[in-house]
């Protein structure tokens, strides 16, 4: 069975959550990931339930308001903010939260991560994923702003969201990193770049990552999770700009998650 293929709703900015419920529906996406952060709307559970009865797109997963600019949505306490993700994950009928490492000055935050993402799984039966990042480099200077570290599987979790964009930035070989996931790789972020240390979300496709490779993996391994359109379009000018970069990344994740495996010879 092919994987839905979801539009965050991050991909409309700066275009309102709204617009990410109408660009899914009338591009014909499977659903949104909601991305709660500094939108107002993204916040209010009642009105995403509103937009999602409206526009009849459904909420697949919610991405966890973790951003260095979202410390205080919902909430100044990260264990908070990740348990109001997880009962609003519950409330609008998505499978998956996603989630970011802790960043390194969130000590007790950091301590209780782990036992806190397992014990969200347990009680609530949603699949908490936690997304590899990558390293901050400013001029000759690289920081790893997250604890342990950028690479989810190195303390281990049960679920991962695997975004292809941060694995650009930080460098690393992404279908590797998969391999590391394994069977807990849940959730997929699909999006390219070009190798740059910045987090760029380009159309898959217009980078250098395997953004093909890992569509045609998904397709002949009996992943059930979601693969995710994070694209920035935050230069485009008009909403048919954004509509026609959409379409594209939709194209694509379509185009290669349909590949089948190749009968034995």
């Amino acid at each position: 069975m092919t994987p839905p293929v979801a539009l965050s709703t991050a991909s409309a900015f700066p275009e309102s959550v709204r617009a990410g419920f109408e660009l899914a529906r009338d591009l014909g996406y499977d659903g949104v990931e909601l991305m709660v952060w500094s939108d107002r709307a993204s916040q209010d559970v009642g009105a995403v339930a509103r937009l999602a009865e409206v526009s009849g797109v459904p909420v697949l997963a919610v991405h966890a308001p973790c951003l260095a600019v979202t410390q205080r949505v919902w909430t100044a306490d990260p264990v908070e903010r990740l348990r109001r993700a997880v009962a609003a994950a519950v409330d609008l009928g998505a499978r998956t939260v996603v989630v970011h490492p802790p960043f390194r000055w969130q000590r007790r935050y950091a301590a209780a991560f782990g036992d806190e993402v397992c014990r969200a799984e347990e009680s609530a039966g949603v699949s908490i994923a936690v997304e590899n990042m990558f390293p901050v480099v400013r001029g000759s200077v690289r920081l790893v702003p997250y604890a342990p570290g950028f690479d989810p599987t190195e303390p281990g979790y049960p679920h991962y969201t695997l975004d292809l964009s941060h694995s650009a930035a930080s460098g690393i070989d992404a279908l590797a990193l998969m391999d590391r996931m394994g069977a807990g790789l849940g959730h997929v972020h699909l999006a390219d770049g070009s190798g740059a240390p910045r987090d760029e979300h380009l159309v898959p496709g217009r980078g250098t990552q395997p953004c093909a490779k890992v569509c045609e993996r998904l397709a002949t391994s009996g992943f059930d999770g979601t693969v995710v359109l994070e694209v920035s379009t935050r230069r485009c000018r008009t909403r048919d700009e954004r509509a026609a970069l959409l379409a594209e990344s939709l194209l694509f994740a379509r185009l290669h998650l349909q590949a089948t495996a190749a009968p034995a010879p």
